[in-house]
C-alpha cells in the first residue's frame, strides 16, 4: 500500500534499524521503545490488523511468530521471558494501520504495558 508507513519501512524506502528480515516478514527496532528490547515484526504483505487476518495468511502468521521467537532469543530474552503484543484499532493505542507484533523485554514488565 503506497501510503502505509510500515509498507515503506519493510520495502526499504524509509530507513529503520533492521533486526531480522525474511521473504515474508521484516523486524526492526521501534523508534520510541518502552523496554530495552522493543522490536516490531511486520508482514511485507499489507494487512490492516489482526482483525483482518484471513485463513489464507497462515504462512505469514507463522513467520511473524517464528521471527518474534528468533528476535527474543537473539536479544537474550529466551530465559527471562518476553511479551508479544498485537494492538487492534485506535483505542488500543495502535497508530499505524498495518499488522505488527511488538516484541518487548529486557526488564521486568508491569501491567498495563508501557
Amino acid at each position: 500500500m503506497a501510503d502505509c508507513l510500515f509498507c515503506a519501512i519493510a520495502a526499504g524506502v524509509i530507513p529503520s534499524t533492521e533486526v531480522l528480515s525474511t521473504d515474508l516478514v521484516y523486524a526492526f527496532r521501534d523508534l520510541h521503545p518502552v523496554a530495552p528490547t522493543h522490536v516490531l515484526v511486520v508482514p511485507r504483505e499489507h494487512i490492516v490488523d489482526a482483525a483482518h487476518i484471513t485463513a489464507d495468511q497462515g504462512k505469514v502468521l507463522t513467520e511473524i511468530f517464528d521471527v518474534a521467537r528468533r528476535v527474543a532469543r537473539a536479544d537474550g530474552l529466551a530465559e527471562r521471558g518476553s511479551r508479544l503484543v498485537l494492538n487492534i484499532g485506535p483505542d488500543s493505542g495502535n497508530s499505524v494501520a498495518h499488522l505488527h507484533l511488538h516484541v518487548l523485554g529486557g526488564r521486568r514488565l508491569g501491567w498495563p504495558p508501557g
